[in-house]
């Protein structure tokens, strides 16, 4: 299991949501280059940080300070939020990302999606935000009719071959992730899943790999000390 930790960033600062709420949001954490190396002195081999901003407005709101995580990162970012252009797929690219997550912009331009995957197959990773089934888009405020299953599907048709699974209901909570629908999801796509959102401890972390995750992301656990790097 690769225990994956999250640098969620608006205002350039580390903030953790409840539910996917931005009214709801809390400070934690260093500023975001303290916090990131000491998530790779604590042992990452993957970090993921979200332009929460940026989800929102559809476009790169932050993308000098992810530039500069980028470059002063020793091991793999993974990069999300507001990413709907291949000229910002390749801007992040340029600036060091490993992978980069599509959401909106998966859903609603498949032309831009296959484009993507085409110029960038290694890095494309698909994330999959749901509220009580249905994919939501634009940093979670906008739910559609999509099924996570039928969306998965067809991602998996196009190519995809990693997706990033969050039940928005339990991010940010602690109590524990939907273990139901990440079995299910494991079951119908032969994508590598990633599970996210409510992980609150290292019993929730043996549950997903008792299932077959191989990699989750954490974040308010770590930032509580309940999630520990080390024992990954």
């Amino acid at each position: 299991m690769i225990i994956i930790p999250a640098i969620d960033l608006i205002n350039g600062k580390c903030v953790r949501l409840y539910q996917g709420d931005f009214n709801q949001s809390s400070q934690v954490g260093s500023d975001p280059l303290s916090q990131l190396q000491e998530f790779i002195r604590d042992g990452a081999k993957l970090v993921h940080i979200v332009d929460l901003e940026g989800a929102r407005q559809g476009k790169s709101t932050q993308f000098d300070l992810i530039r500069q995580l980028c470059q002063a990162s020793s091991v793999p970012i993974q990069i999300g939020g507001g990413i709907r252009t291949v000229e910002t797929i390749k801007q992040y690219v340029d600036a060091g990302a490993s992978r980069i997550v599509l959401g909106t912009g998966a859903l609603e331009d498949a032309t831009f999606l296959k484009k993507a995957l085409t110029l960038y197959p290694d890095h494309i990773v698909i994330g999959i935000d749901a509220k009580n089934g249905k994919v939501a888009t634009r940093g979670w405020e906008t739910v559609s009719e999509i099924d996570y299953l039928d969306f998965a599907k067809q991602m998996e048709s196009y190519g995809v071959q990693r997706i990033v699974f969050t039940d928005i209901s339990k991010d940010g909570t602690m109590t524990g992730p939907n273990v139901d629908a990440l079995e299910t999801l494991l079951h119908t796509v032969t994508c590598t899943i990633v599970a996210s959102g409510g992980i609150k401890d290292m019993g929730d972390i043996n549950k997903l790999k008792e299932i077959g995750i191989q990699e989750a992301i954490v974040g308010k656990a770590i930032y509580e000390g309940k999630v520990t790097l080390e024992e990954e």
